[in-house]
């Protein structure tokens, strides 16, 4: 069995997607893989690049006759990946410094962790915000009113997602640069044990994009296995860098109600309901357009 399969979802991404991939063979030693590209229907030159490269590596490519989501198409990975890990990666991301080959060497020497990631770093060297805890009431409005990323009264509260880029005290990195077991981590660059594929399956099909990484999560942690952030390791992520669209801020909102519904009491869902409307409302500020879509349809 080889030790790794690096599962990347494709999306008019050729540049990145090709530099992703050079960089991994560049940059990872000490270990076998595969890399299984699954690609939604890329309207740029991606998938001919994509099967050029099949042709000198270890790749396998999966050509999608619509878009199917982040989940989904991970999904379609794991279903036929051979390793002992499986990492889902972005494909815009650069991997450097034998990250995957000491990451998989950690997995290996503590048994208990299911999933982990390293640091995610923009361009500049600047950290960017790897997951948090689980999104209870009071972190989601404390998350909407950015109480969350306010100095030291962060270091009170578990927050669910520390360092929003939309936030005005985006200055939290202390946060992301301990070892430490969390509730989540985003889904840019998440190293499974294969273990926690076969005890808990595969990305819901509820979830489009977004938060699907946490529903993940919040059932993997329900078999008992720990998931960890391991800042000694990094990998450059440069979509973290950009704000908000207004494509990613609908989809967010309408998947926290997807994973209310399926995991918290139903008395909640209308307190989630009003929070996300509330908290839309000082973020008309940052993008009227984007927050009072966000303000109507929440």
């Amino acid at each position: 069995m080889i030790d790794l399969s690096i599962i990347i979802v494709s999306f008019n991404t050729e540049k990145l997607t090709k530099e992703c991939i050079e960089s991994v063979v560049k940059n990872t030693k000490g270990i076998s893989y595969e890399f299984l590209v699954m690609d939604n229907i890329s309207k740029d030159d991606s998938v001919e690049m994509l099967r050029g490269l099949a042709k000198k590596l270890p790749l396998t490519l999966n050509e999608n006759k619509e878009n199917i989501g982040f989940g989904q198409a991970n999904n379609q990975g794991m279903k036929i990946a051979k390793g002992r890990y499986l990492l889902l990666l972005n494909s815009d991301t650069y991997v450097k410094d034998n990250t995957l080959g000491e990451m998989v060497k950690w997995m290996d020497e503590n048994p208990k962790v299911g999933i982990s990631s390293c640091a995610l770093k923009n361009k500049d060297g600047s950290l960017q915000g790897t997951g948090g805890y689980f999104p209870n009431l009071f972190r989601v409005f404390c998350w909407l009113f950015f109480i969350e990323d306010v100095p030291y009264l962060s270091r009170l509260i578990k927050p669910y997602h520390p360092m929003h880029p939309n936030s005005p005290f985006y200055k939290g990195e202390e946060f992301f640069k301990k070892s430490q077991e969390r509730d989540w981590l985003t889904g840019a660059f998440m190293l499974f044990r294969r273990e926690v594929v076969d005890d808990v399956g595969y990305f819901d099909k509820d979830y489009f994009m977004y938060v699907e990484e946490i529903d993940y999560a919040y059932r993997v942690k329900e078999k008992g296995w720990q998931i960890w952030l391991l800042p000694k390791w990094s990998i450059t992520h440069y979509g973290g860098a950009s704000g908000t669209s207004e494509f990613a801020t609908l989809s967010e909102y309408k998947s926290l109600k997807v994973f209310y519904k399926k995991h918290y009491p139903k008395w909640q869902m209308p307190f989630l309901r009003l929070f996300l409307k509330l908290g839309s409302l000082p973020r008309l500020i940052f993008n009227f357009k984007i927050y009072a879509k966000a303000f109507c349809k929440a």
